[in-house]
């Protein structure tokens, strides 16, 4: 008996190994129509630039866009999103740091406090997950 047993303990070890990779699809909506870029990065424990990894772009045609990203490890990510209108690459800020250019987080990050990873969060899990993250503009235009 015990000799059935113990293969049977290795293939349901097997079966539950480590986590595959997940996809998440992300669409952007609120995006303008103009010059530039609309940047999609995938974060893992905060929102900072060397916490966001994974990115992606496409020109800015206005509306909504969707991104795929695959073989993403589960866990908990946030996403950020951001339309670079002047084509320099990151996102504008003013001499106190609120944004110039159209911006979004996935979760429940609200506009009025600066958005924190817990807030943007969700976890990831196989086979995917689908996000949509509404770009917003704080101040007017410049």
């Amino acid at each position: 008996m015990r000799a059935i047993f113990v293969p049977g303990l290795v293939v349901l070890a097997a079966l539950a190994g480590p986590a595959r990779a997940a996809s998440l699809e992300v669409i952007v909506e609120g995006a303008e129509p103009g010059p530039g870029e609309l940047y999609v990065t995938l974060c893992q424990g905060g929102l900072s630039e060397a916490a966001c990894p994974i990115g992606r772009s496409v020109p800015a045609r206005g509306g909504a866009e969707r991104f795929v990203f695959t073989d993403v490890p589960p866990g908990v990510w946030a996403v950020a999103a951001f339309q670079d209108e002047n084509g320099n690459g990151r996102l504008d800020r003013t001499g106190l740091g609120l944004p110039l250019e159209p911006y979004g987080f996935s979760g429940a990050v609200g506009r009025r406090a600066r958005p924190d990873f817990s807030s943007a969060s969700f976890e990831l899990r196989e086979p995917g997950a689908a996000v949509r993250v509404r770009l917003a503009r704080p101040l007017p235009r410049r």
